[in-house]
């Protein structure tokens, strides 16, 4: 019994190894590194025209309230969202830059 669990074990083991080289082979190439890169360019170019379309909205749309706590709570509201869409923008230019930045490093490291 103790004999069959062992080579059980070792067959899953076996396994496994082939997966890690199959995925190892399998690995990414420069082609790969620049369509992402085009992909966080777009999405980030669409944020931020996303961005500025907020901004221009919570601009030209003032609370109408007189309260002093409402304008507070709105003021807060408003710098949250907009803080929140331009880091999302942001972000996904600086991927965009990294994964062109590694899609041109590709070209210069040597094939092992």
């Amino acid at each position: 019994m103790q004999n069959q669990n062992n080579n059980d074990n070792s067959k899953a083991l076996e396994k496994f190894s082939k997966k890690n080289e199959t995925s190892a082979k399998a690995s990414k190439g420069p082609f790969d590194f620049l369509i992402g890169s085009v992909t966080s360019f777009l999405f980030s170019y669409c944020l931020f025209w996303l961005s500025q379309k907020i901004t221009i909205y919570f601009y030209s749309h003032k609370p109408s309230n007189t309260s002093e706590i409402v304008l507070n709570i709105s003021s807060s509201i408003n710098t949250l969202i907009i803080g929140l869409s331009f880091l999302a923008t942001f972000s996904f230019a600086f991927i965009g830059l990294g994964l062109f930045i590694v899609f041109i490093r590709s070209f210069f490291e040597k094939n092992k």
